[in-house]
């Protein structure tokens, strides 16, 4: 959760200067969905992801220096500089991409579900999709299909209140997203996403019945993104204070390092420990990127499905 939040809050201090491409999406506020989701899964799930996939890559064990070089545009990239932020992919570790296209990932999953039970393989897959994703015909006939072929996936919604800058009270009709579960003949359960602890043990309890051939279930995490749909945005829409108030009070990092400190299980200073050590690391995959190689123009036909 650490270096999750490490990298998207120096993402957010460098995308000002002007000097990273494209857009950048920030999950900085999130970081106990993916982790929490991430930390029951093996090498060998898969996961996709959206556009604002930087913390599940990190949770799924792409490495954070070479994420910092692909959002650099580097050739040391994870997808060597070509894909950026909305495109990180890392099959060695079973993350297959964030996406671009708003549910795209519900048919990916069942791809990788339905390949993992035709080899009586012990896998499961999760689509990460969030509350504007849910309204989209491509998760609607994702989860049927999963349902109907008893596939080992996890839809996880992380529902973070707003599509864009549409609050999910105008765009969703029902106030769960787990409630449409029962639409597809799967289970549904809303957790408290601020809570490590929650979403651990709620994946956990999906994932350990989609191993086991129980077949799909619906995971909704209700949370908050600490900055805009994209950098730039000003969040006009959102209440003066909102924002500041929920990392006040709910942030998820300062919850589980009250919970872990109180019990005895974790002291503040091994916790100041894994601080420093992020910090190191994330400051030097920024050095690192800033004087990497650029792709060249050598590199333009490569890595595509046609040899020219």
């Amino acid at each position: 959760m650490r270096t999750i939040r490490e990298f998207e809050e120096r993402l957010h201090t460098d995308f000002a200067t002007g000097e990273i491409p494209g857009f950048v999406h920030l999950y900085a506020g999130e970081e106990a969905s993916a982790t929490g989701v991430c930390m029951n899964l093996t090498a060998d799930d898969h996961i996709a992801s959206t556009h604002r996939g930087h913390g599940h890559c990190i949770a799924k064990g792409v490495d954070p220096v070479g994420m910092m070089a692909e959002i650099w545009g580097k050739k040391t990239g994870t997808c060597k500089g070509k894909g950026g932020s909305m495109h990180i992919a890392d099959l060695s570790v079973g993350m297959l991409g964030a996406n671009g296209i708003v549910g795209g990932g519900g048919p990916l999953v069942c791809g990788t579900a339905l390949a993992a039970k035709l080899r009586n393989q012990p896998f499961v897959s999760v689509c990460f999709f969030g509350d504007g994703a849910s309204n989209q015909g491509t998760i609607f006939e994702a989860m049927n299909l999963a349902s109907v072929w008893n596939l080992p996936v996890i839809f996880l919604a992380e529902n973070n209140g707003y599509a864009e800058a549409t609050s999910s009270k105008f765009s969703v009709a029902c106030d769960n997203i787990a409630d449409r579960a029962s639409a597809f003949g799967m289970p549904g359960i809303t957790v408290d996403g601020f809570d490590f602890f929650a979403v651990y043990e709620a994946a956990g309890a999906a994932i350990d019945r989609a191993r086991k051939g129980g077949g799909p279930s619906l995971v909704e995490v209700k949370l908050s993104r600490y900055y805009g749909h994209f950098e730039g945005d000003q969040q006009t829409y959102r209440a003066p204070g909102e924002v500041q108030a929920i990392r006040d009070t709910k942030d998820c990092l300062l919850q589980f390092a009250r919970r872990v400190t109180s019990s005895g299980e974790i002291t503040q200073a091994e916790l100041d420990a894994i601080d420093a050590d992020v910090k190191a690391l994330i400051d030097g995959s920024v050095v690192k990127a800033k004087s990497d190689p650029k792709p060249t123009e050598a590199d333009l036909l490569t890595d595509v499905y046609v040899s020219y």
